[in-house]
């Protein structure tokens, strides 16, 4: 039998689906109610697995809390568990990423912030420690925070390499470490900045969500501002591969688990009308790296739908067939567990989802 867990991070506190076996999902919270819920993580390299999340109170600021007992209880640091040092002349906005490295580095976690700046913690996320060199990033005086603030939304790990990161910026681009973060450098050739006088420079392009395809490290997956890339080598050049879509604007991407060819977008109409594409509630499949897209619908809404999926509100688990997994502004969360063929809803009338993070555990 095998159970998993759904964290559903909203505008207004975290609530936790949980399902046994086959039987039905049920769903608590909200847990932290009132704050904004920007990151979730699910650690399960430890002896119990360990969830992360992100809070941001409009009265006590941003936090990051854990859980070793899957939500039952939870606990704050002391001390901010993430804090710019006095010298930076920054304070923290929010957490927008909550990231376990992976088996290499079996207690760093990683944290991305607004403002745009990586945090490294080597005891499973109690404490988290500036990355300077990237936060003294020589191109950093040029970057633009986006419509949403500029912020530090994905990491990937690379699990044969602990010294190998890279990191999403909204709206500087891609950048990359091979050393373990004491040097940075731009991975965007390939991704166009549409908005930009220059729609092709080193850094500055709104990049919106990374994936890393399943078992090669070097695939990963972009959902650009306009575009939907694909990058072979680890982000050293990336190939647009949005030609099949209604439209190549979105927010989210997520990779299947097992298939390194197979990855789910959710396209919306455009930057300046943020609802599905063609008002329809659809997510899109490629099984082959991009080649060809095809629409997945059967179970969810079948007339005119709004609800805009998030950076960060498309997941997967590590099932196979898949979980698939997306939340959206209208508040409403839907599962596939069939690799994205048929869906059903999970929850409805939830605050606006910005986030959402699910994990399976074999008994």
């Amino acid at each position: 039998m095998t159970d998993a867990v759904l964290l559903v991070g909203t505008r207004k506190g975290l609530f936790i689906g949980r399902r046994r076996g086959e039987a039905p999902w049920e769903f608590d919270g909200p847990h932290f109610n009132a704050q904004a819920v920007y990151a979730v993580a699910v650690d399960r390299r430890g002896p119990v697995p360990r969830l992360l999340v992100g809070g941001d109170s409009a009265h006590w600021g941003p936090s990051v809390f854990s859980s070793d007992d899957l939500g039952a209880t939870w606990r704050e640091p002391a001390a901010p568990a993430v804090k710019f040092p006095k010298d930076t002349g920054a304070s923290l906005e929010r957490v927008w990423q909550l990231q376990p490295a992976g088996p290499e580095a079996p207690d760093v976690v990683y944290a991305g912030t607004e403002p745009a700046a990586l945090f490294r913690s080597t005891d499973r996320g109690d404490s988290f420690e500036l990355v300077r060199p990237l936060w003294e990033h020589p191109s950093r005086g040029k970057w633009v925070p986006g419509g949403g603030g500029e912020g530090l939304h994905t990491v990937i790990t690379d699990p044969r390499d602990p010294d190998a990161v890279t990191v999403a910026v909204s709206t500087a681009g891609v950048f990359r470490t091979t050393d373990g973060g004491a040097s940075w450098n731009p991975s965007n050739q390939g991704v166009s900045a549409v908005f930009l006088p220059d729609p092709n420079p080193e850094f500055g392009q709104c990049v919106h969500k990374i994936a890393q395809g399943a078992g090669d490290t070097d695939r990963l997956y972009l959902q650009n501002h306009w575009g939907v890339y694909r990058s072979d080598d680890a982000g050293g050049r990336w190939t647009d591969i949005g030609g099949g879509l209604p439209s190549d604007f979105g927010f989210a991407v997520a990779a299947h688990p097992h298939r390194p060819d197979t990855a789910y977008v959710f396209p919306l109409n455009a930057d300046s009308d943020r609802v599905p594409a063609e008002h329809r509630c659809r997510v899109f499949r490629t099984r082959d790296a991009g080649a060809t897209w095809e629409p997945l619908a059967r179970g969810l809404p079948a007339g005119d739908h709004y609800g805009t999926v998030l950076r960060d509100a498309l997941c997967t688990d590590d099932a196979d067939p898949a979980g698939i997994y997306f939340g959206n502004r209208n508040g409403e969360v839907y599962a596939s567990h069939d690799d994205g063929e048929s869906w059903q809803l999970l929850a409805e009338h939830l605050p606006d989802v910005l986030c959402v993070r699910a994990a399976t555990f074999g008994q």
